[in-house]
């Protein structure tokens, strides 16, 4: 953690605790327990997850960007999980088919368990049913789970420009896809009426 919480391993697990909790009601606040909301993004009926991750994704990166600046925080010590190419590229497509089949992601299940959602336990036991599938058979593609590595990437770095620019595109993109997001549902939703 960093300089703004500073705890004993101990007191570290209650604060996990508490903004896990928080997590969940959250999500539940914001309707995510339900599988049709976020399925509804993959079928174009509703943006709501769509805007949610790009919120929390521009918090995150303004934060730390102020957090830097201002001396709060050290970025450089901050641990980024190494990249494998090839393999986040058919982990993405597994986790998005899931969350198409299923309509949850492995967090929003766990909400939508806690509050009694039946549809989100066979989501949660097809979860561990999978990952007991990948430990088993891990031995078969072991090589590849390792291959593309990039080590701690960064995108901008990536795509050969500089942070400021990055984080000025993406915020850019962040609005155009809050406004074309809400263009679109408005259209459905008056296409819906007629129905």
């Amino acid at each position: 953690m960093g300089p703004i919480f500073t705890a004993a391993d101990e007191l570290s697990y209650v604060i996990a605790l508490v903004i896990g909790i928080g997590l969940g009601y959250v999500l539940e606040s914001a309707g995510f327990s339900t599988s049709r909301k976020l399925a509804g993004v993959f079928y174009g009926y509703d943006f709501v997850v769509l805007r949610v991750f790009f919120t929390a994704a521009l918090t995150a990166m303004l934060g730390l960007a102020f957090f830097g600046y201002f001396g709060l925080l050290d970025l450089e010590n901050i641990y980024i999980n190494p990249y494998y190419i090839g393999p986040a590229i058919v982990g993405g497509a597994v986790m998005g088919l899931g969350f198409i089949i299923g309509g949850f992601c492995p967090g929003t299940a766990v909400s939508a368990a806690a509050i009694g959602k039946v549809d989100s336990w066979y989501f949660i036991g097809g979860v561990l049913i999978g990952a007991f599938i990948f430990d088993i058979a891990y031995p078969l593609y072991n090589e590849f789970y390792t291959s593309g590595a990039k080590g701690s990437a960064l995108i901008y770095e990536d795509l050969g420009m500089s942070k400021g620019w990055f984080m000025f595109l993406f915020v850019v993109f962040g609005i155009l896809a809050f406004a074309a997001t809400a263009i679109i549902q408005s259209k459905i939703a008056r296409h819906d009426k007629k129905y």
